[in-house]
Order: structure tokens, then C-alpha cells, then sequence
């Protein structure tokens, strides 16, 4: 697996959209009454607060172009690779891992 390495402003756009997407999710979820997360992002950092009171951690990492997941079941980072955003320990799509984090966190079933 080879990260491919990006400008400044491919990786602010393709982090941006990442972001963009779990929040717009969360909108989604909100809207349709399936889990009511909030979310606060200050610049390259999003908190989503689950309703038991436990937390996702999203982080961008611009000097390292990654972006940090923090939740219950550890830390994870991950690289752009192939137009996907990748575990850099075992390649796992960020996404997927994401949904498995919030759906442990939550008790619920949840895609992102």
C-alpha cells in the first residue's frame, strides 16, 4: 500500500470532503430521527458526541497529510491511497472503520 503523496490543496479539498460527508450524514440522521449525534467542527477537527455520552474524534493532520480517528476502541490514522482514505496498520477503508466505531459506540447500526 503506497500513499500517494498530494499537494497542500488536493489534501485540504480531499480532507475537507471527508469531513463534509460524516457531517452531512449526521444532518441525515438527525433529519430522519435515527440517532441524534452532535457534531461540532472547528476547523480540521470534528467531535461527534453520541447520545451515551461517549465521543468520535475526527482530526485532520495537514503536515502529515492523514487524518486521526479517536474512539472507544483506539486510534487510527489514515493516508489517501487508490482515492480512499486507508489505515496506514492494515488498510482499512477510513469510512468503514468509522461506521464500525460509531455503531459499537452507539449500539446501533450505522453507515457513513
Amino acid at each position: 500500500m503506497t500513499a500517494a503523496s498530494l499537494s497542500d490543496s488536493d489534501y485540504q479539498r480531499l480532507s475537507g470532503e471527508a469531513l463534509a460527508r460524516i457531517e452531512a450524514t449526521v444532518d441525515r440522521w438527525l433529519q430522519a430521527d435515527v440517532i441524534d449525534i452532535d457534531a461540532q467542527r472547528t476547523g480540521g477537527l470534528l467531535e461527534l458526541s453520541l447520545p451515551n455520552g461517549s465521543k468520535l474524534i475526527v482530526n485532520t493532520q495537514p503536515p502529515l497529510q492523514e487524518i486521526w480517528l479517536a474512539a472507544r476502541g483506539g486510534g487510527f490514522h489514515f493516508r489517501h491511497v487508490d482515492g480512499a482514505w486507508r489505515d496506514t496498520r492494515d488498510g482499512v477503508e477510513f469510512f468503514g472503520r468509522l461506521s464500525e466505531a460509531a455503531s459499537l459506540q452507539s449500539g446501533q447500526p450505522l453507515t457513513f
